[in-house]
């Protein structure tokens, strides 16, 4: 067997081949002896473009921005030029300082130079002095610190007197009673109660925008500390009723009644007394019988229910060793005046016919020595102290809203009594007028200040800081006037209502210096209560 030649596979650049990136062509040729079978053969070169490349390319596209040009530039400012100038007095000589019309005062010059040395020694310590430190100068006329804001008068009421006057609390309406205060027995005059909304437009002072009619004297009066439209009174026949206002066809919400519970004389004041629920008020009311009723409101049966009762006896008060009350043997101390305290719900007041001023206690347990009536509850006896007491009937007590321990009273005797809790004497006694004093009420944002209406028909308002004791203002009245009655305010303490006997409540406007509280007078009122009564 011939020997074959080996089959070299030999690689030959030739043309482009089919791999991306190479232009190669490989040829197989056998290297042998036989040279006619194998021969070399050149063939075209076949190109393939790549459609990849190009489609990427196409889908580049160039872009650019440019931002606008910034545009800066300088600029430059400068003040206008300045001047200085002066003046300059001229000189004058000291000898002339003590010429008078060209003439020197004889011996003026040694005066001066003599007391000196003393004067600039009382400038420096009148520097360093506090006498006048809470010192105001008053530079407004006497006169005008208070002005007639209203002059209120219901004209089909003429002949009647005003005998009690009461803001709402909202401090916007002001009830007036009607009756009379000169009648000593039974009246069967028809009276009424009517209330005045000062807040509107179409206020008319003649005639009442709620005119309540009542079928004898009204006598006390006071409205709801929370509800603008309830109204508490007493009548002169013994009667207590609540008014809702807002029912202006038929008033009357409750009413007692004559019963056995109920007062049988007049009765002079009356009072909203909050109840151990959070919330409720019951009414205390008061009469000439000596006896003090505190009423809680059914309002699903509307009807009155007497919770508790007091008996003022005079064998069960309190031990005085003034002569003149000794000699009183009545059977009861008639009530002519009332007092809550605003500090101890436990604490009410009490003045009398008699001129006795009594501190009494709602918790008493102590039983009246007063023989049964058909009462549906036990009469107790409430006095725990006894103050010194008056020439005459007590006709006003007002708690103090600033100090716990004092308040002020008043009567036929025309003096106005500063008392504390913890003494029978007064601490402070003011002549108000020499008729009587029918009412008196401490202001509800001074301290120092409160006002009284006299049967002189002045009423007065004292300052307790102020060195005289005379009255800071006076509201001139009539003398045939007379002021029964007066009532602060208190949401808006620059108004104070004055009920007269020609029918007429005026309301008045008072100043700034009479309403407004100074630095120190709480501190001063502490004063004036830690004194000791001589």
């Amino acid at each position: 067997m011939k020997s074959m030649r080996l089959i070299h596979l030999k690689k030959r650049k030739y043309g482009t081949s089919f791999f991306p990136g190479e232009n190669r062509k490989w040829d197989f040729s056998l290297d042998s002896p036989y040279p006619s079978m194998f021969t070399d053969e050149a063939l075209d070169s076949v190109s393939v473009h790549s459609q990849w490349r190009i489609s990427q390319q196409s889908a580049q596209e160039s872009r650019s921005c440019q931002t606008r040009a910034v545009h800066r530039a300088e600029a430059e400012v400068q003040a206008g030029s300045s001047s200085t100038c002066c003046t300059q007095t001229e000189t004058q000589p000291q000898e002339e300082l003590l010429l008078q019309d060209g003439l020197e005062l004889p011996g003026l010059r040694d005066f001066l130079q003599r007391v000196e040395d003393t004067v600039v020694r009382e400038l420096v310590r009148n520097a360093r002095s506090h006498a006048f430190d809470e010192f105001q100068v008053n530079w407004e006329n006497h006169r005008q610190r208070v002005s007639c804001l209203h002059f209120l008068q219901h004209t089909q009421e003429r002949g009647l007197h005003v005998t009690s006057v009461s803001w709402n609390c909202t401090g916007s309406v002001i009830a007036c009673a009607y009756g009379r205060i000169d009648d000593g027995d039974w009246s069967t005059e028809r009276s009424c109660v009517c209330t005045w909304n000062l807040d509107r437009r179409s206020l008319n002072p003649k005639q009442a925008d709620l005119v309540i009619h009542v079928p004898t004297a009204v006598t006390a009066l006071c409205c709801h500390p929370e509800q603008p439209a309830l109204i508490a009174g007493g009548l002169y026949s013994g009667e207590v009723l609540v008014w809702d206002t807002s029912r202006t066809q038929d008033p009357v919400l409750v009413q007692t009644g004559m019963s056995a519970d109920s007062h049988r004389e007049p009765v002079y004041t009356v009072a909203w007394v909050p109840l151990q629920k959070k919330g409720e008020f019951g009414v205390l009311s008061a009469g000439s019988a000596g006896r003090v009723l505190l009423w809680t409101v059914d309002l699903e049966q509307t009807r009155f229910v007497l919770s508790a009762a007091y008996a003022l006896v005079p064998q069960q008060l309190p031990h005085s060793s003034d002569s003149s009350f000794k000699a009183r043997g009545s059977s009861t101390v008639g009530v002519t005046s009332l007092a809550l305290s605003p500090w101890d719900p436990d604490t009410f007041l009490v003045g009398s016919e008699g001129g006795l001023l009594l501190r009494c206690s709602f918790s008493s347990q102590t039983p009246a020595a007063v023989p049964p009536e058909g009462q549906s509850v036990t009469l107790r006896a409430p006095a725990v102290f006894l103050f010194k007491p008056r020439s005459g009937p007590v006709h006003s007590i007002h708690c103090s809203p600033f100090h716990r321990n004092l308040f002020v009273s008043a009567g036929t005797d025309g003096l106005a009594h500063l008392h504390s809790l913890l003494q029978a004497p007064p601490l402070l006694s003011l002549r108000v007028s020499h008729s009587y004093v029918f009412q008196l009420q401490w202001s509800p944002t001074r301290p120092l200040v409160f006002a009284a209406a006299t049967g002189q028909g002045e009423v007065q308002i004292f300052d307790l800081g102020r060195r005289s004791l005379r009255p800071a203002t006076t509201i001139e009245g009539g003398a045939d006037q007379p002021a029964t009655c007066l009532a602060f305010n208190h949401r808006n303490p620059h108004l104070l209502a004055v009920g007269r006997t020609d029918g007429s409540v005026g309301i008045w406007q008072l100043s700034h210096d009479l309403t407004e509280q100074g630095p120190r007078e709480s501190s001063q009122l502490e004063q004036i209560a830690n004194q000791v009564a001589e």
